[in-house]
């Protein structure tokens, strides 16, 4: 694998193949109204045209296919991620099986009237997102229990989980400790709370505008709380979200989860050590179709960089800025740089680091202040992460509701009116000075 490879539109064919495939399918079939549609063509086949395809591309350019899928396949940032899906799933299915969702449902549907279940859903997920860091975690946490709200109480599904993922990407975006915000602070060179000031005079007027929208479309749903066996059975979902905040590892903060979730349903007397590592099992499962599909993904982003289609686009984007001296086109270069980097890569990380360095050159050459330089940096990665219905935010929501990926997409407003707002700024609001 060369480390910087000559660039190549062709490089990124594989994704766009895979992408019309995939949705392509999707679309025909509840066009035809099929039951299911996006469901008779699976993401990890649809993905397999696609993965020879950069093969070919990535072979033709000296580059060794099988060497680079599998250390793409192997990233530690997509293993991290399996764990996590696996994890989660079997917490859903254990904690659903010993009554710990409805519990949680009947307390929450009990407390709040209809009109505030959305936003107050958004709300919850956004502040455990701002205390851990994490927007995965955060959905593996809170989308089981936006689940059980929206069957129990008649709400729109897609609706509320969209929430969910919406409030933990705006508090991604924001936390001090996020991946993300590390990244970005780091590749521009400036103090984690200048840019968190940065991001909040844009961030926090999106939100304001996404909790009004949802107060809106909330008053569809009903208050009729399920029955359930005893308050004490939601301490396990409660002990998930306090091990979160105090900020332990998400991986064990779902192990401890799982395990205190299989004692309290020893202790209900009807629940089985047989039927806890069945349950557990069954959440593993549940996951295999999106551990599948992001190992693929993260082997074709590797094949496509190999290949030179990031190299590509960094240069377009190059040039563009390199043609407007305007402050204005070096934040949308900075934006579209970012904004297209995940997209190609699936990972808002990894899109932050491959697109920084270019960020900060852009930034100074075009008298972009460094902190606005980060803060778009963050935004527009996690703008792209939250709506792409290939990466791994959507599809571990979707694999524990049950939802179509394309269908959550539209769902998740707040990273839409994120979008427009931020654009908004960067059309009117006065330039900085470089910091």
């Amino acid at each position: 694998m060369t480390d910087s490879p000559r660039p190549s539109a062709l490089a990124l064919l594989p994704l766009l193949l895979f992408l019309a495939l995939f949705f392509g399918a999707g679309l025909y079939f509840t066009a035809a109204g099929t039951e299911m549609g996006f469901y008779q063509l699976r993401a990890p086949v649809a993905i397999l045209p696609a993965l020879a395809l950069g093969a070919y591309l990535a072979w033709r350019r000296g580059v060794k296919p099988t060497e680079t899928l599998l250390e793409g396949m192997g990233h530690s940032n997509v293993m991290l991620m399996c764990l996590v899906f696996l994890l989660a799933g079997a917490f859903a299915t254990v904690s659903k099986a010993i009554g710990a969702v409805d519990t949680v449902v009947a307390l929450g549907l009990g407390n709040l009237p209809p009109v505030l279940i959305l936003p107050g859903m958004f709300l919850v997920s956004a502040l455990v997102a701002l205390a851990i860091g994490t927007s995965m975690g955060t959905i593996a946490a809170v989308a089981p229990i936006a689940l059980g709200v929206a069957t129990q109480g008649g709400f729109d599904l897609p609706l509320m989980i969209g929430a969910v993922i919406g409030g933990a990407m705006f508090g991604d975006n924001l936390s001090m400790i996020s991946d993300t915000t590390i990244a970005a602070t780091r590749s521009q060179g400036v103090r984690m709370k200048d840019k968190f000031r940065e991001n909040l005079k844009i961030a926090l007027p999106a939100a304001l505008i996404t909790a009004g929208l949802l107060f809106a479309l909330g008053d569809s749903g009903q208050t009729v709380a399920p029955s359930h066996n005893g308050w004490w059975l939601a301490l396990p979902y409660l002990l998930v979200l306090v091990l979160a905040l105090i900020g332990m590892d998400v991986l064990l903060v779902l192990a401890i989860g799982i395990a205190v979730a299989g004692a309290f349903g020893f202790i209900a007397g009807d629940y089985s050590v047989v039927r806890f590592g069945t349950d557990i099992y069954a959440g593993f499962e549940s996951m295999i179709e999106i551990m599948l599909l992001s190992m693929l993904i993260g082997g074709l982003a590797e094949l496509m960089r190999a290949a030179g289609g990031l190299a590509w686009l960094s240069d377009r984007i190059r040039r563009f800025a390199g043609a407007h001296s305007s402050r204005r086109a070096g934040e949308f270069s900075i934006a579209s740089l970012s904004l297209a980097t995940d997209v190609l890569t699936a990972n808002n990380t990894v899109a932050i680091l491959v697109s920084g360095p270019l960020a900060k050159d852009i930034a100074d050459h075009h008298g972009v202040a460094r902190t606005r330089s980060a803060s778009l940096l963050d935004i527009f990665s996690c703008v792209a992460q939250g709506v792409i219905p290939y990466g791994a935010q959507i599809l571990l929501a979707a694999s524990l509701a049950k939802v179509s990926p394309l269908t959550l997409a539209a769902n998740v407003h707040y990273c839409w009116i994120l979008a427009a707002v931020t654009i908004g700024f960067m059309l009117f609001r006065p330039s900085n000075s470089v910091s």
